[in-house]
């Protein structure tokens, strides 16, 4: 990650912290039960959560796991998943700061990595796949969720620029072809995939990332501009001028190092 998209990140994310932790979608959801089904089924000593985010997937398999480390690259973010985490009376959850792309841990440290939505802002998802593969042991599992790339060029980039316009820290989502290759390619074979749609509340999703008023106005314009077909692909629930909602598909991945 270079330091000018890290910066990015952390300014963004930074001022954003509390936000997450008490956002809906991050919370809780059959998603996070899947990854932890997942996570329970391989069993596992130590577990290792990178870009924790709020700590939610940290919380869910300290309820079951020895010891979990939680990184992120943001530290008001980590220290915000910290308290939330204490408050909760979770023990056995260490908190380190670190870039997926560099984590700080040695080779074969851990039998589950988990990544939850997240990836759509790694600038190079493979050197952070390969990162993850690393600090697997033999035979580990890396459990995944994030927003499912579009295979449609055109639907691909009408909600790219949606996303940007709302976070400038959002690099891409990655279709499943895209995410069964970087896995191939760093020493992972997908194990079980599945897609789940994920509604997203308009006011809540754009008021998380603490948007400008000028700014959601503009973001609104653009989606109400935009072909009927883009909007209907993306489930956008409308009343008169204002939107209400739209629903993202997300992919979820067991992939385990050969």
């Amino acid at each position: 990650m270079t330091e000018a998209h890290k910066a990015h990140v952390q300014s963004q994310f930074g001022r954003a912290a509390e936000d997450y932790i008490t956002s809906p979608g991050h919370a809780g959801g059959a998603d996070l039960d899947r990854l932890l089904g997942w996570g329970r089924a391989r069993g596992a000593d130590r577990v290792l959560d990178v870009a924790t985010g709020g700590g939610h997937t940290a919380l869910g398999f300290a309820g079951f796991t020895p010891s979990v480390v939680a990184t992120d690259v943001t530290e008001p973010m980590l220290h915000a998943a910290r308290r939330f985490i204490d408050e909760r009376g979770a023990s056995g959850v260490r908190f380190v700061a670190a870039d997926v792309e560099a984590l700080p841990f040695r080779d074969a440290s851990f039998g589950v990595v988990t990544c939850r939505i997240a990836a759509h802002h790694f600038p190079e998802l493979l050197p952070a796949v390969r990162q993850v593969c690393r600090v697997l042991v033999p035979g580990g599992a890396f459990l995944i969720q994030d927003i499912l790339g579009r295979e449609d060029r055109e639907l691909a980039a009408f909600i790219l620029e949606v996303e940007k316009r709302r976070d400038p820290s959002h690099v891409r989502a990655f279709t499943q072809r895209e995410w069964a290759a970087f896995l191939k390619a760093a020493g992972l074979t997908v194990i079980d995939e599945m897609v789940m749609e994920k509604v997203r509340e308009w006011e809540q999703w754009t008021e998380r990332m603490r948007m400008s008023e000028p700014a959601r106005a503009d973001l609104e314009r653009f989606v109400l501009a935009a072909p009927p077909a883009y909007r209907e692909a993306f489930d956008f629930k409308i009343e008169g001028r204002r939107i209400l909602s739209f629903t993202d598909r997300m992919l979820l991945l067991r992939a385990d190092k050969d």
